[in-house]
């Protein structure tokens, strides 16, 4: 466990820096990204479609946002969360449409919000919380963190990932309890405990 919470810690660490730098990419160590890859409960070929969509979406989004908007994408098991500011209602609808469009997309969750864009400083408490929910999942020994994608915009947080019931609402009390979170959103992928129960000895042995 603490080997774990290490090798995680490290990658979020890494991940802040990069993200308040102004980074788009998340830069992470072989190791970090094998020991992720390895306990991720989306099948290899699931991984690789989720990064091609986001790729995908951050180029064709400037095209249609350009400077009136600030959009996030992030992708789990070909479903797409989009988060973040439009400056109208056309422009929110035509983001989503054009993410739907995309090759292996399954489903789009749009929580697009017609407003200004938010500011470097609300961004960067954003990250921050993200982190904090992150870390506060790794200490949780009744649900696997790897398990969870964190997103948070404008300090309301949404989880993503294919997940049990139980393992959700452990997740949504801990996301509830970290400083700064005004809200959180349930945005999972269920599975049964029998179907959990699968993926962990092929998991161990990864």
């Amino acid at each position: 466990m603490q080997v774990k919470k290490a090798v995680l810690t490290a990658a979020l660490l890494g991940s802040l820096m990069v993200s308040l730098q102004g980074c788009v990419a998340v830069v992470a160590g072989g190791m970090v990204a094998g020991a992720v890859s390895a306990t991720d409960r989306r099948t290899l070929g699931a991984q690789t479609e989720d990064k091609a969509i986001a790729v995908k979406a951050e180029t064709h989004l400037p095209q249609i946002v350009g400077d009136a908007g600030h959009v996030n994408i992030n992708s789990y098991n070909r479903k797409v969360l989009l988060t973040g500011e439009v400056r109208d209602e056309a422009m929110k609808q035509a983001v989503e449409k054009d993410v739907r469009s995309i090759t292996n997309v399954d489903n789009v969750m749009n929580e697009l919000l017609v407003a200004g864009p938010s500011s470097y400083t609300s961004r960067t408490s954003d990250t921050v919380i993200t982190s904090k929910v992150k870390l506060s999942l790794a200490d949780k020994k009744t649900v696997s963190a790897n398990s969870f994608k964190v997103v948070t915009e404008r300090g309301n947080v949404y989880l993503m990932g294919l997940v049990t019931q139980r393992e959700g609402n452990i997740a949504a009390q801990v996301a509830q309890g970290v400083s700064g979170v005004m809200s959180v959103t349930k945005m999972f992928e269920y599975i049964s405990e029998e179907d959990l129960r699968a993926m962990q000895p092929q998991q161990a042995s990864n």
